[in-house]
């Protein structure tokens, strides 16, 4: 443990003094662990952070100096039995807590991705509804106060590129990629061939987009009952577990004191 206080305030007492400089230091070398960044990293953190103008390269760096940091403070722990095995660890060390900043992220991703799919029926049925007395663009832009906070940045990104004049699928592509859930990229479909269609075939289209949002939301409903009784299940086989258990426990200690007798 003295090993890592002197360690930590002779860096300190370094830095300070500008012998050396940490900061300088990681931003040097952050091009050559950028071979490490994760493909999908700055679209995990544009799904944590919407509509933020984030600097990945410096969200990055912290995560490069924090896995630094680490290898230096465990290769100080061990400074007085050094070894191969222990540097070693050291490096595991440090590529963990590298690690889990990445990790936190797909862990908030996939919390949310759940919480997207239950959400995206029930909106785009309030969809369904403007879209019957609006043109798809005008919906998309009435629908984003009454929509789930999670819809709202994506559903700000495509009207502003609607309204900017690209009258292409891409703008609905995107959002779909951006909420990557269960048949959202073929809903985002439906709704760019139904703002295409003329006034004559609007009826049929949106009945077909009806049709298809209900089927969602039975889905939604169905996902939701099994959840929960899956839920209950382990509940009552917890339940039953512990109960179980404890007179087991009961029987035990019950005949332990009968044979002491």
């Amino acid at each position: 443990m003295i090993y890592i206080i002197i360690g930590v305030i002779l860096i300190f007492v370094l830095n300070y003094n500008r012998v050396i400089d940490t900061n300088k230091f990681v931003q040097d070398t952050e091009p050559y662990f950028r071979l490490l960044m994760e493909d999908d990293y700055e679209f995990l953190l544009n799904i944590k952070y919407p509509g933020r103008d984030l600097d990945i390269g410096a969200l990055f760096g912290q995560r490069v100096r924090n896995g630094l940091l680490t290898i230096i403070v465990v290769i100080f722990f061990f400074l007085n039995k050094l070894s191969f095995m222990y540097i070693l660890i050291a490096f595991v060390a440090g590529y963990l807590v590298f690690k889990s900043g990445y990790n936190s992220l797909k862990n908030y991703y996939k919390a949310n991705l759940h919480y997207i799919n239950q959400m995206l029926p029930y909106y785009l049925k309030s969809l369904e509804i403007l879209v019957q007395h609006y043109t798809v663009p005008v919906a998309l832009s009435r629908s984003i106060e009454s929509a789930p906070e999670v819809f709202r940045p994506g559903l700000r990104r495509i009207v502003a590129r609607i309204d900017a004049g690209d009258s292409s699928i891409q703008p609905y592509v995107d959002f779909a990629n951006e909420y990557p859930v269960r048949d959202s990229m073929r809903m985002m479909r439906l709704l760019y061939r139904l703002g295409l269609g003329s006034q004559q075939d609007k009826h049929e289209q949106v009945m077909m987009f009806s049709r298809t949002v209900s089927a969602l939301q039975n889905k939604a409903r169905e996902q939701k009952y099994k959840e929960r009784l899956e839920k209950m299940e382990s509940m009552t086989l917890t339940m039953l577990i512990c109960t179980g258990g404890g007179i087991m426990g009961l029987m035990m200690l019950s005949m332990m004191m009968m044979m002491n007798f």
